[in-house]
C-alpha cells in the first residue's frame, strides 16, 4: 500500500470521452485528487462523484483536479457522468493497471463467492507528484468535504 511521502505512480488512462489522460502532465502545474471507486452507477459511488463534482470549483480554486478512476469502460463512465450531470474527470482503468499500482484491488466476499474488486481509496498529490494522503477504505458519505480539508491544508 502507498503512503504519505511516496511518489504516486504514474498511469495513462482514457477518460470518459476517450481522451488519454497522463498522470505526469500535470506535475508541477496542479494537485491531484486520484479517487478510486468500485462501480458506475451504484449508490454510494453516484454519491461520492455527486458530491465531489458539487466541489469541483472549490477544488479548482486550489488548483486541484479530482479523478475518478474505476474499471468500467469509456462508454460506461460518459453515461454515468450524463445521467447526473458529474463534472469530475472519469478515467477508465480497464486492465486494473492504476489499481494495481496504487494497492485498491482487494479480495471480496460476496453471497460466498470470493472475486477481485476496488477499494474504496482517496490520493491526495501534490504539484510535485507526491502522495500527501493515502486514504484507503473510505465511506463515500461527505468524504469530498474531508478531502477538500486535506487539499486546504496543503
Amino acid at each position: 500500500m502507498l503512503k504519505s511521502g511516496d511518489r504516486a505512480p504514474d498511469f495513462e488512462l482514457p477518460t470518459a470521452d476517450m481522451n488519454m489522460l497522463r498522470l505526469s502532465d500535470f506535475a508541477g502545474k496542479k494537485n491531484l485528487v486520484v479517487y478510486f471507486y468500485p462501480k458506475d452507477d451504484t449508490p454510494g459511488c453516484t454519491m461520492e462523484a455527486i458530491e465531489f463534482s458539487e466541489l469541483a470549483g472549490d477544488f479548482a480554486a486550489l488548483d486541484t483536479l479530482v479523478l475518478g478512476v474505476s474499471a468500467d469502460s469509456c462508454i460506461s463512465h460518459g453515461d454515468f457522468r450524463d445521467k447526473y450531470g458529474l463534472t469530475v474527470e472519469l478515467v477508465a482503468d480497464v486492465d486494473g493497471e492504476a489499481c494495481e499500482a496504487y494497492g485498491v484491488m482487494q479480495v471480496k466476499n460476496k453471497d460466498g463467492v470470493e472475486h477481485r474488486g476496488i477499494q474504496r481509496s482517496t490520493f491526495v498529490i501534490d504539484k510535485d507528484g507526491v502522495i500527501r494522503h493515502a486514504l484507503y477504505g473510505v465511506t463515500p458519505k461527505a468524504h469530498a468535504e474531508d478531502v477538500l480539508s486535506l487539499v486546504r491544508a496543503l
